[in-house]
């Protein structure tokens, strides 16, 4: 199954009004960044055990380890909580910036070093969380 498959499969199979949520901000993101590589993650470790939720992933960043060792990662993730959407800025390397410059603004939306978790797109101000988005894209380009 393509990636494009398994985003689709992963969003159709949200209950509403989360799925429609997904789904528009899915498009809005890919509108940020058009062209970006797509991620699918599962969720589930090499021993297909469930370590997280399901994220879908958008562009890339390399991520450097205390040990030395790189590699590539998405910089947006999309994911499905049990009570709403979490979006991911990753690779943000000040912890306070997210929740200093866009908390307040965002609506009832919980922020902290990279996530953003809300219970639905009409509690919070879509345009300041695609402002995030956009954010999180320009500073962690490769």
């Amino acid at each position: 199954m393509s990636i494009q498959e398994q985003i689709k499969e992963y969003v159709s199979g949200q209950p509403e009004p989360k799925r429609n949520d997904m789904q528009n901000l899915h498009q809005r993101i890919l509108n940020l960044s058009p062209g970006s590589k797509l991620w699918f993650l599962d969720g589930k470790d090499s021993n297909n055990k469930t370590v997280s939720n399901p994220n879908i992933g958008y562009g890339v960043q390399t991520i450097k380890y205390a040990d030395g060792k790189t590699r590539d990662f998405y910089q947006i993730g999309l994911s499905a909580n049990t009570t709403g959407i979490s979006v991911y800025i990753l690779g943000i390397v000040d912890k306070k910036y997210l929740a200093q410059t866009y908390g307040k603004k965002l609506g009832k939306a919980s922020v902290t070093g990279y996530c953003i978790k809300f219970k639905t797109l009409k509690d919070i101000n879509i345009e300041v969380l695609e402002a995030a988005i956009q954010y999180g894209f320009e500073v962690t380009a490769c």
